[in-house]
């Protein structure tokens, strides 16, 4: 049964599947290969997303944790500033046209990034799932969502969606539409259907009720 956390972890995917895309062009890149630049340059959003995800973590995830298992969370929080430090790093290479260099950065990045996602499913939602409420999980994640800014949702979910894979697509949707009232939900899907083109027939045999939705 999908739950709240499920939408945690679809984000986590799709970062996963980002840094992948960026890695590659930053390597191909070094190697001398053209036309890379603009992909390379994604990671600027990548990391505005990234950073509204951890600010949404330490506001509400991270308190929740606290409350059924103290002290486990520090060292998330620590992860995150390491995180601030790798994107430093990699921006500074990007800024200065270090092919090598950016190469270097996006790699030691997406190594980290890998570790803590990983550990984060394995272990901190884990702990959240089993031991918060569901409808503590529900409130968690509904503060988690609202720091993304309301005029940049379309660009969250342009960027979102293509990068899922269908059961994540389908987990994503159905718990927007348990939380969202009717006409923002409507909105959303609208939103969906134009970022993952024909395999929006997949996501409606999926959720039927989608069909004729907006």
């Amino acid at each position: 049964m999908t739950g709240p956390i499920d939408a945690v972890v679809a984000i986590h995917n799709a970062f996963r599947q980002d840094i992948s895309l960026i890695d590659a062009a930053a390597l191909d890149s070094a190697r001398g290969k053209p036309g890379l630049a603009a992909t390379v340059e994604r990671f600027k959003f990548f990391n505005e997303v990234l950073e509204w995800h951890a600010h949404g973590e330490e506001l509400a995830i991270f308190p929740a944790l606290e409350a059924v298992a103290p002290s486990v969370a520090e060292a998330y929080v620590k992860d995150h500033r390491a995180l601030d430090a790798a994107f430093d790093a990699l921006s500074k290479a990007v800024s200065v046209r270090d092919p090598l260099e950016t190469a270097r950065a996006t790699k030691a990045f997406k190594f980290y990034l890998d570790v803590h996602l990983d550990k984060e499913d394995a272990h901190l939602y884990r702990l959240i799932k089993e031991r918060v409420s569901v409808p503590d999980q529900g409130q968690a994640v509904g503060v988690m969502a609202s720091t993304v800014p309301q005029d940049r949702f379309p660009e969250l979910v342009g960027w979102m969606f293509p990068l899922m894979g269908n059961d994540d697509r389908e987990n994503m949707t159905r718990i927007w539409q348990m939380v969202m009232p009717p006409e923002a939900f409507a909105g959303a899907t609208q939103l969906v259907e134009e970022a993952i083109g024909d395999d929006w027939s997949e996501l409606t045999r999926r959720i039927p009720e989608l069909e004729g939705a907006h």
